[in-house]
Formats: C-alpha cells, structure tokens, sequence
C-alpha cells in the first residue's frame, strides 16, 4: 500500500489548519442550516461579511457567532460592500474592535455591483494602509500575476485570486494565469470565487493552490449540507492529486500492461 505524501501545512499568521476549505456564511435560509452546512464541510476557517452580518454590532438581532463560534472556528471577518479604501479600512477596524482584537481579515474592494470584480487600485490602496495598521490581511484579486506579486510585496498574507465571477459558478476560467501567480508565489495563494461545485475545487487545488474559499456552491445547492461535506472531500483529493503528480498527457494510447513477454 502506498503512503500518504508528505505534505507541508496550511498556515496563515503563525496558526495551522488540518482543513483546506474555508466557507462563507451568506445566501443560507436561515442559520441553522448555515451552522449544518458548515459543519458538514470540516472548515475550520469561516469568512463574515461584517457590513451584511450581525456578529454584535446590532444588539438584540440574531447573532451568527451564536452558530459558528469564535471558540470553535477562526472567524475570517470581511469587507463584502465595500466599494473603495475608505470603506474597507473602516470596516476592517469595526471588525477588529468587534472581535476583541483581531487581526485576520478578508480585503475585498469591489469595482461594480453588476460582476463584484475587484477594484485593484482600491484594493492596492487599502491594503497599504491595513498592513501598516498591523492586519493580518488575506486579498481577494484579479488573476493578474502583477497584481498579485505587488499584494504579496506589501504585505499581505496571502493573495485570493478569483477563478470566476462571485456567484457565477463557472469554475476555474483561467489556469493559465492562475499557475503564473504559483509559480511566483512568496505567500499561500487561495482560489476566491467562482467554484461552483466539487470538481471545480479539485481543480484548484490540483493546480497547486494553498486552499480554496466558496460560499455560494454550498449555499445554493439544492443540499447545501450534503455539498458541504462533497467541497470537503474535493479539496481532500485534489490535493492528495497535486502532490502525487498527474501523469503526462499522450496523444496516442499506451497499453495498460507491457508488450514484452507476451504468450505466444
């Protein structure tokens, strides 16, 4: 039986996760299945959008972290609605002032409401200010490899290219550009965006990914709690692919068993 390959750990600031998933917790019916849902997926890290979200900042309303505890999972809090560096710089401070300190928050600075693409000279400009400010700061981006090596320059932690539109899922649209920002890559490099179901996140993280975040491929399933745990074991194989090693792609066949020494 062949041994599992070695394989290096999932880390960002200075913790380690066993889980390659990370979800987010919007477009669920309510929040018991939010909390089923997750659990099915083994996600250790899960991702608030603080403008849409109550975690305490509306007393008396339901609060999320009542389902997804901070005790139990690190609350990955982030700046969905945000539409410039102002914006997102606040909503990055509400979210560390409301979580006792926290650090580690998801940048996402949006260009338009019509594709929720990235605005990178906003998101450039805020990520200057957040690093400087001591955030742990995780990046959505375009799958531009430029923008992606001057995110990791100034700091972030690790950068979150999409692999499709927010929402679509069209899955991975372009390989290509994502293997330039690996190669390249001085931090972990997360697929953000655009899964839309398994095979998609296995792709990912066949590619080489560090890890992949979705929300809406469970919540929109038709069995969000049932798709969950597939995202789970997507990531699982994927990864398990990427360090076992694909064999080479052939034009022409080639025989399962050798030739030589065949009966005659």
């Amino acid at each position: 039986m062949s041994q599992t390959p070695i394989d290096k750990p999932f880390t960002l600031a200075g913790r380690t996760y066993e889980s390659r998933l990370l979800v987010g917790t919007g477009k669920y019916k309510d929040l018991d299945e939010t909390r089923r849902a997750i659990e099915a997926s083994g996600a250790e890290i899960v991702t608030v959008a603080v403008r849409r979200t109550n975690i305490g900042q509306n007393p008396g309303e339901p609060n999320l972290l009542d389902v997804i505890p901070p005790s139990r999972y690190t609350i990955l809090p982030n700046t969905a609605g945000c539409y410039d560096a102002v914006e997102a710089v606040r909503t990055c401070r509400l979210a560390r002032e409301l979580l006792d300190g926290h650090n580690l928050v998801k940048l996402e600075v949006l260009a338009d409401q019509k594709t929720l693409f990235p605005n990178v000279i906003e998101t450039l400009k805020a990520a200057e200010v957040l690093v400087k400010e001591g955030f742990d700061v995780m990046v959505y981006t375009s799958d531009d490899p430029i923008i992606a090596r001057q995110l990791a320059e100034i700091g972030c932690i690790a950068v979150m290219p999409l692999a499709g539109l927010i929402g679509s899922g069209l899955g991975i649209c372009n390989p290509y550009n994502l293997r330039i920002i690996l190669e390249e890559a001085k931090v972990p490099v997360l697929v953000d965006a655009g899964v839309g179901t398994a095979s998609d996140a296995t792709i990912a993280m066949e590619l080489g990914c560090e890890a992949v975040l979705m929300n809406t491929a469970i919540a929109h399933a038709q069995d969000p709690v049932m798709m969950g745990e597939a995202m789970k074991h997507a990531i699982v194989a994927g990864r398990l692919a990427y360090l076992a090693g694909r064999m080479p792609r052939k034009l022409y066949a080639s025989a399962s068993s050798p030739l030589d020494g065949l009966i005659r």
